[in-house]
This record gives structure tokens, C-alpha cells and sequence, in this order.
């Protein structure tokens, strides 16, 4: 079969499509013939080594893992010994988690693993960019976000930041988003009920003259940071950031038993598979019901897998969709 695969650090042109045997589903699996995956920020992060604190995961010197990517869609085409919860032929969707292999052909899973027959009328090109529940996760379980509380979410045109938009506007939030001005239209009609340009001036300074707080500031990458975003907190306030600076970690593990402002962060990928597998249904959920909508900022074939992680590099609206053909 072909997948993307890496076997050192660097940028875009070290992942190259190659020919690797096709996995063979043991007693309990199922092998998926993977229809879309999407590529990622956390993709992006492995397969460059950046931050450091990716190769405590990926490996320290070279990559352990050779092929990248973690949610899928597809159907099933084997199953092993034992499997009675899947068909042949079924269209499914689902998550790797630590283990990725999912930018490929085809990916073996665990039948009772994190893997859901795909909603009926979802695409399976639009479930793939539907499947990452990073989003979800932070609002509901860290930032603990309910209706009628105030949110800034910056970074809000990526592929996390439109899901946690349309998520917040959802749960009844006040959504302010923070994206360029060329896609705040996109932003505005998820949900958002003021967009800010960042490029028009320090976010932060601007928010603070203006005497405004908010009760979740959610830094979807990190380039606001705790300290300088603390002053934007209500005294309860809950700053919460995806990457897993030093800073932030010391202010997590500081602020933990606080009752006042507190900074955090949540490693989703490292989550249990009941919790991933109760995000993916609730997600199919949100999205059978038109509350969660994919926002697809462009699909790439396999063999154009270099270009797809360049395109997430310099930034992008919504997710990048790799399809295995």
C-alpha cells in the first residue's frame, strides 16, 4: 500500500509517499481502507520536531512512528478473528490516537477500539474534518464552559478554532474571535458575535483599555500566552492553551487548586479511549443536528502530502483534508 512517511526531523519534504506492506488485521481488528484523514498542527509539530516537547512523544533523535495522521474515515474491508461489530463494506470513522498510521491507504484498528459506523449522510471527506474532538475537549472538560459565560478564542479560523466557535455559540457563550480580517466572515457566520483582526493591533492591549474580561480565554496556539493574557481573565477566569510551553505547565500545575484566574492545559491525544470514543459519538451527534459543521480549507490527494503539511504550516482556515485515493 502507499503512505506518507518520515524517518527524520525537518520540514515539509521529508514526508514522502512510499510503498510499505499492508497491515494484516489480527484476532479483534478490523483494517480500514481510509477514504480522508486530515493533517494537523500536531502532524506538523512531529514531523518537524518542533517544539521539543513533541519529541518527548515522537522520539528524542529521529521519528519512532514513520507514518503520521490519527482520524480517519473509510470502510472496512477485513476483520479478524472474533469480530462480529463490523461488516465488511461498512463505512466507518474513528481515531488512532498515539498509535497514527492513519495518513495511508489502509490502517488496522481495534474493533473495540475508538471506531464508529460513519453517521448516515456524512461525507466521509467532511467527517474527517469533524473527527477532531481538541476542541470539544477543552471547552466541556477544561474550560468547563456554560451558557451566558464570555469566551475569547484566539486563532478562531483554523481547524480547532472553527470548531470551538461554532461549539461555544452552541453552549450559549458570548464568542469573541480573534482571526485576520480576510476570514472573519467565515468566523462570523460559525457563530462568533464580534471578530477582531490581530493584525490591526495588540489584542490584548486594546481589550484591556477597553476595560473587557472574560470568563474562558481560549488560546487555540499559544501566542497570546498566560501572563500577557491573565489581565483579560474575570477573577475567575480560565486561560486555556493547547501547546505545552513551560510556562504554561508550571502555571497549570500552580494555579491548579486555585479559585481564582487559573492557566491550563489538556493533553487530548493522551485521553483514555472511552473519552475519545464518547467525543467522537457526540460529535456525529452535533453534526447530524447541524450545530458542528466541517470547515474544510482544502483537500490534498496523498501524493501531494509535502504540499498538504506546508499548507498547515503557514497557516490556513479550517482543516487540511489528505484523501488516499
Amino acid at each position: 500500500m502507499r503512505a506518507a512517511v518520515y524517518r527524520r526531523y525537518g520540514g515539509p519534504s521529508v514526508v514522502e509517499v512510499e510503498q510499505i506492506d499492508t497491515p494484516v488485521p489480527a484476532a479483534g481488528e478490523v483494517l480500514v481502507r481510509v477514504t480522508a484523514s486530515v493533517v494537523s498542527t500536531s502532524d506538523v509539530a512531529m514531523r518537524s520536531g518542533t517544539p521539543f516537547a513533541a519529541r518527548l512523544f515522537a522520539g528524542p533523535f529521529r521519528p519512532r512512528l514513520r507514518v503520521l495522521g490519527s482520524e480517519f474515515s473509510g470502510k472496512i474491508v477485513a476483520v479478524g478473528d472474533g469480530v462480529d461489530s463490523f461488516r465488511v463494506g461498512e463505512a466507518v470513522w474513528g481515531v488512532t490516537g498515539t498509535a497514527m498510521r492513519a495518513h495511508a491507504e489502509f490502517v488496522v484498528v481495534r474493533a473495540d477500539g475508538v471506531i464508529e459506523a460513519l453517521p448516515a449522510g456524512l461525507d466521509p471527506v467532511e467527517a474527517a474534518a469533524l473527527i477532531d474532538a481538541t476542541a470539544l475537549s477543552f471547552l466541556d472538560d477544561t474550560a468547563e464552559l456554560v451558557a451566558g459565560q464570555t469566551i475569547l478564542i484566539n486563532g478562531a479560523s483554523g481547524a480547532v478554532g472553527t470548531a470551538a466557535v461554532q461549539l461555544a455559540s452552541h453552549r450559549g457563550a458570548v464568542v469573541t474571535a480573534v482571526c485576520s480580517a480576510e476570514r472573519a466572515g467565515l468566523v462570523r457566520s460559525l457563530g462568533a458575535q464580534e471578530v477582531l483582526d490581530y493584525r490591526a493591533g495588540d489584542i490584548v492591549t486594546t481589550l484591556q483599555d477597553q476595560g473587557r474580561t472574560f470568563d474562558v480565554v481560549f488560546d487555540v496556539f499559544g501566542h497570546l500566552g498566560y501572563r500577557e493574557a491573565r489581565c483579560l481573565l474575570t477573577p475567575t477566569g480560565r486561560y486555556c492553551g493547547t501547546v505545552p510551553t513551560l510556562p504554561l505547565l508550571w502555571r497549570t500545575l500552580l494555579t491548579r487548586w486555585s479559585k481564582g484566574k487559573r492557566g491550563m492545559i489538556a493533553f487530548t491525544g493522551l485521553r483514555g479511549r472511552d473519552a475519545v470514543l464518547a467525543d467522537l459519538r457526540e460529535t456525529g451527534s452535533l453534526a447530524r443536528s447541524g450545530a458542528l459543521h466541517p470547515v474544510i480549507g482544502a483537500v490534498y490527494p496523498l501524493e501531494r502530502v509535502a504540499q498538504a503539511h506546508a499548507h498547515v504550516g503557514r497557516g490556513r482556515a479550517g482543516n487540511i483534508v489528505l484523501t488516499m485515493g
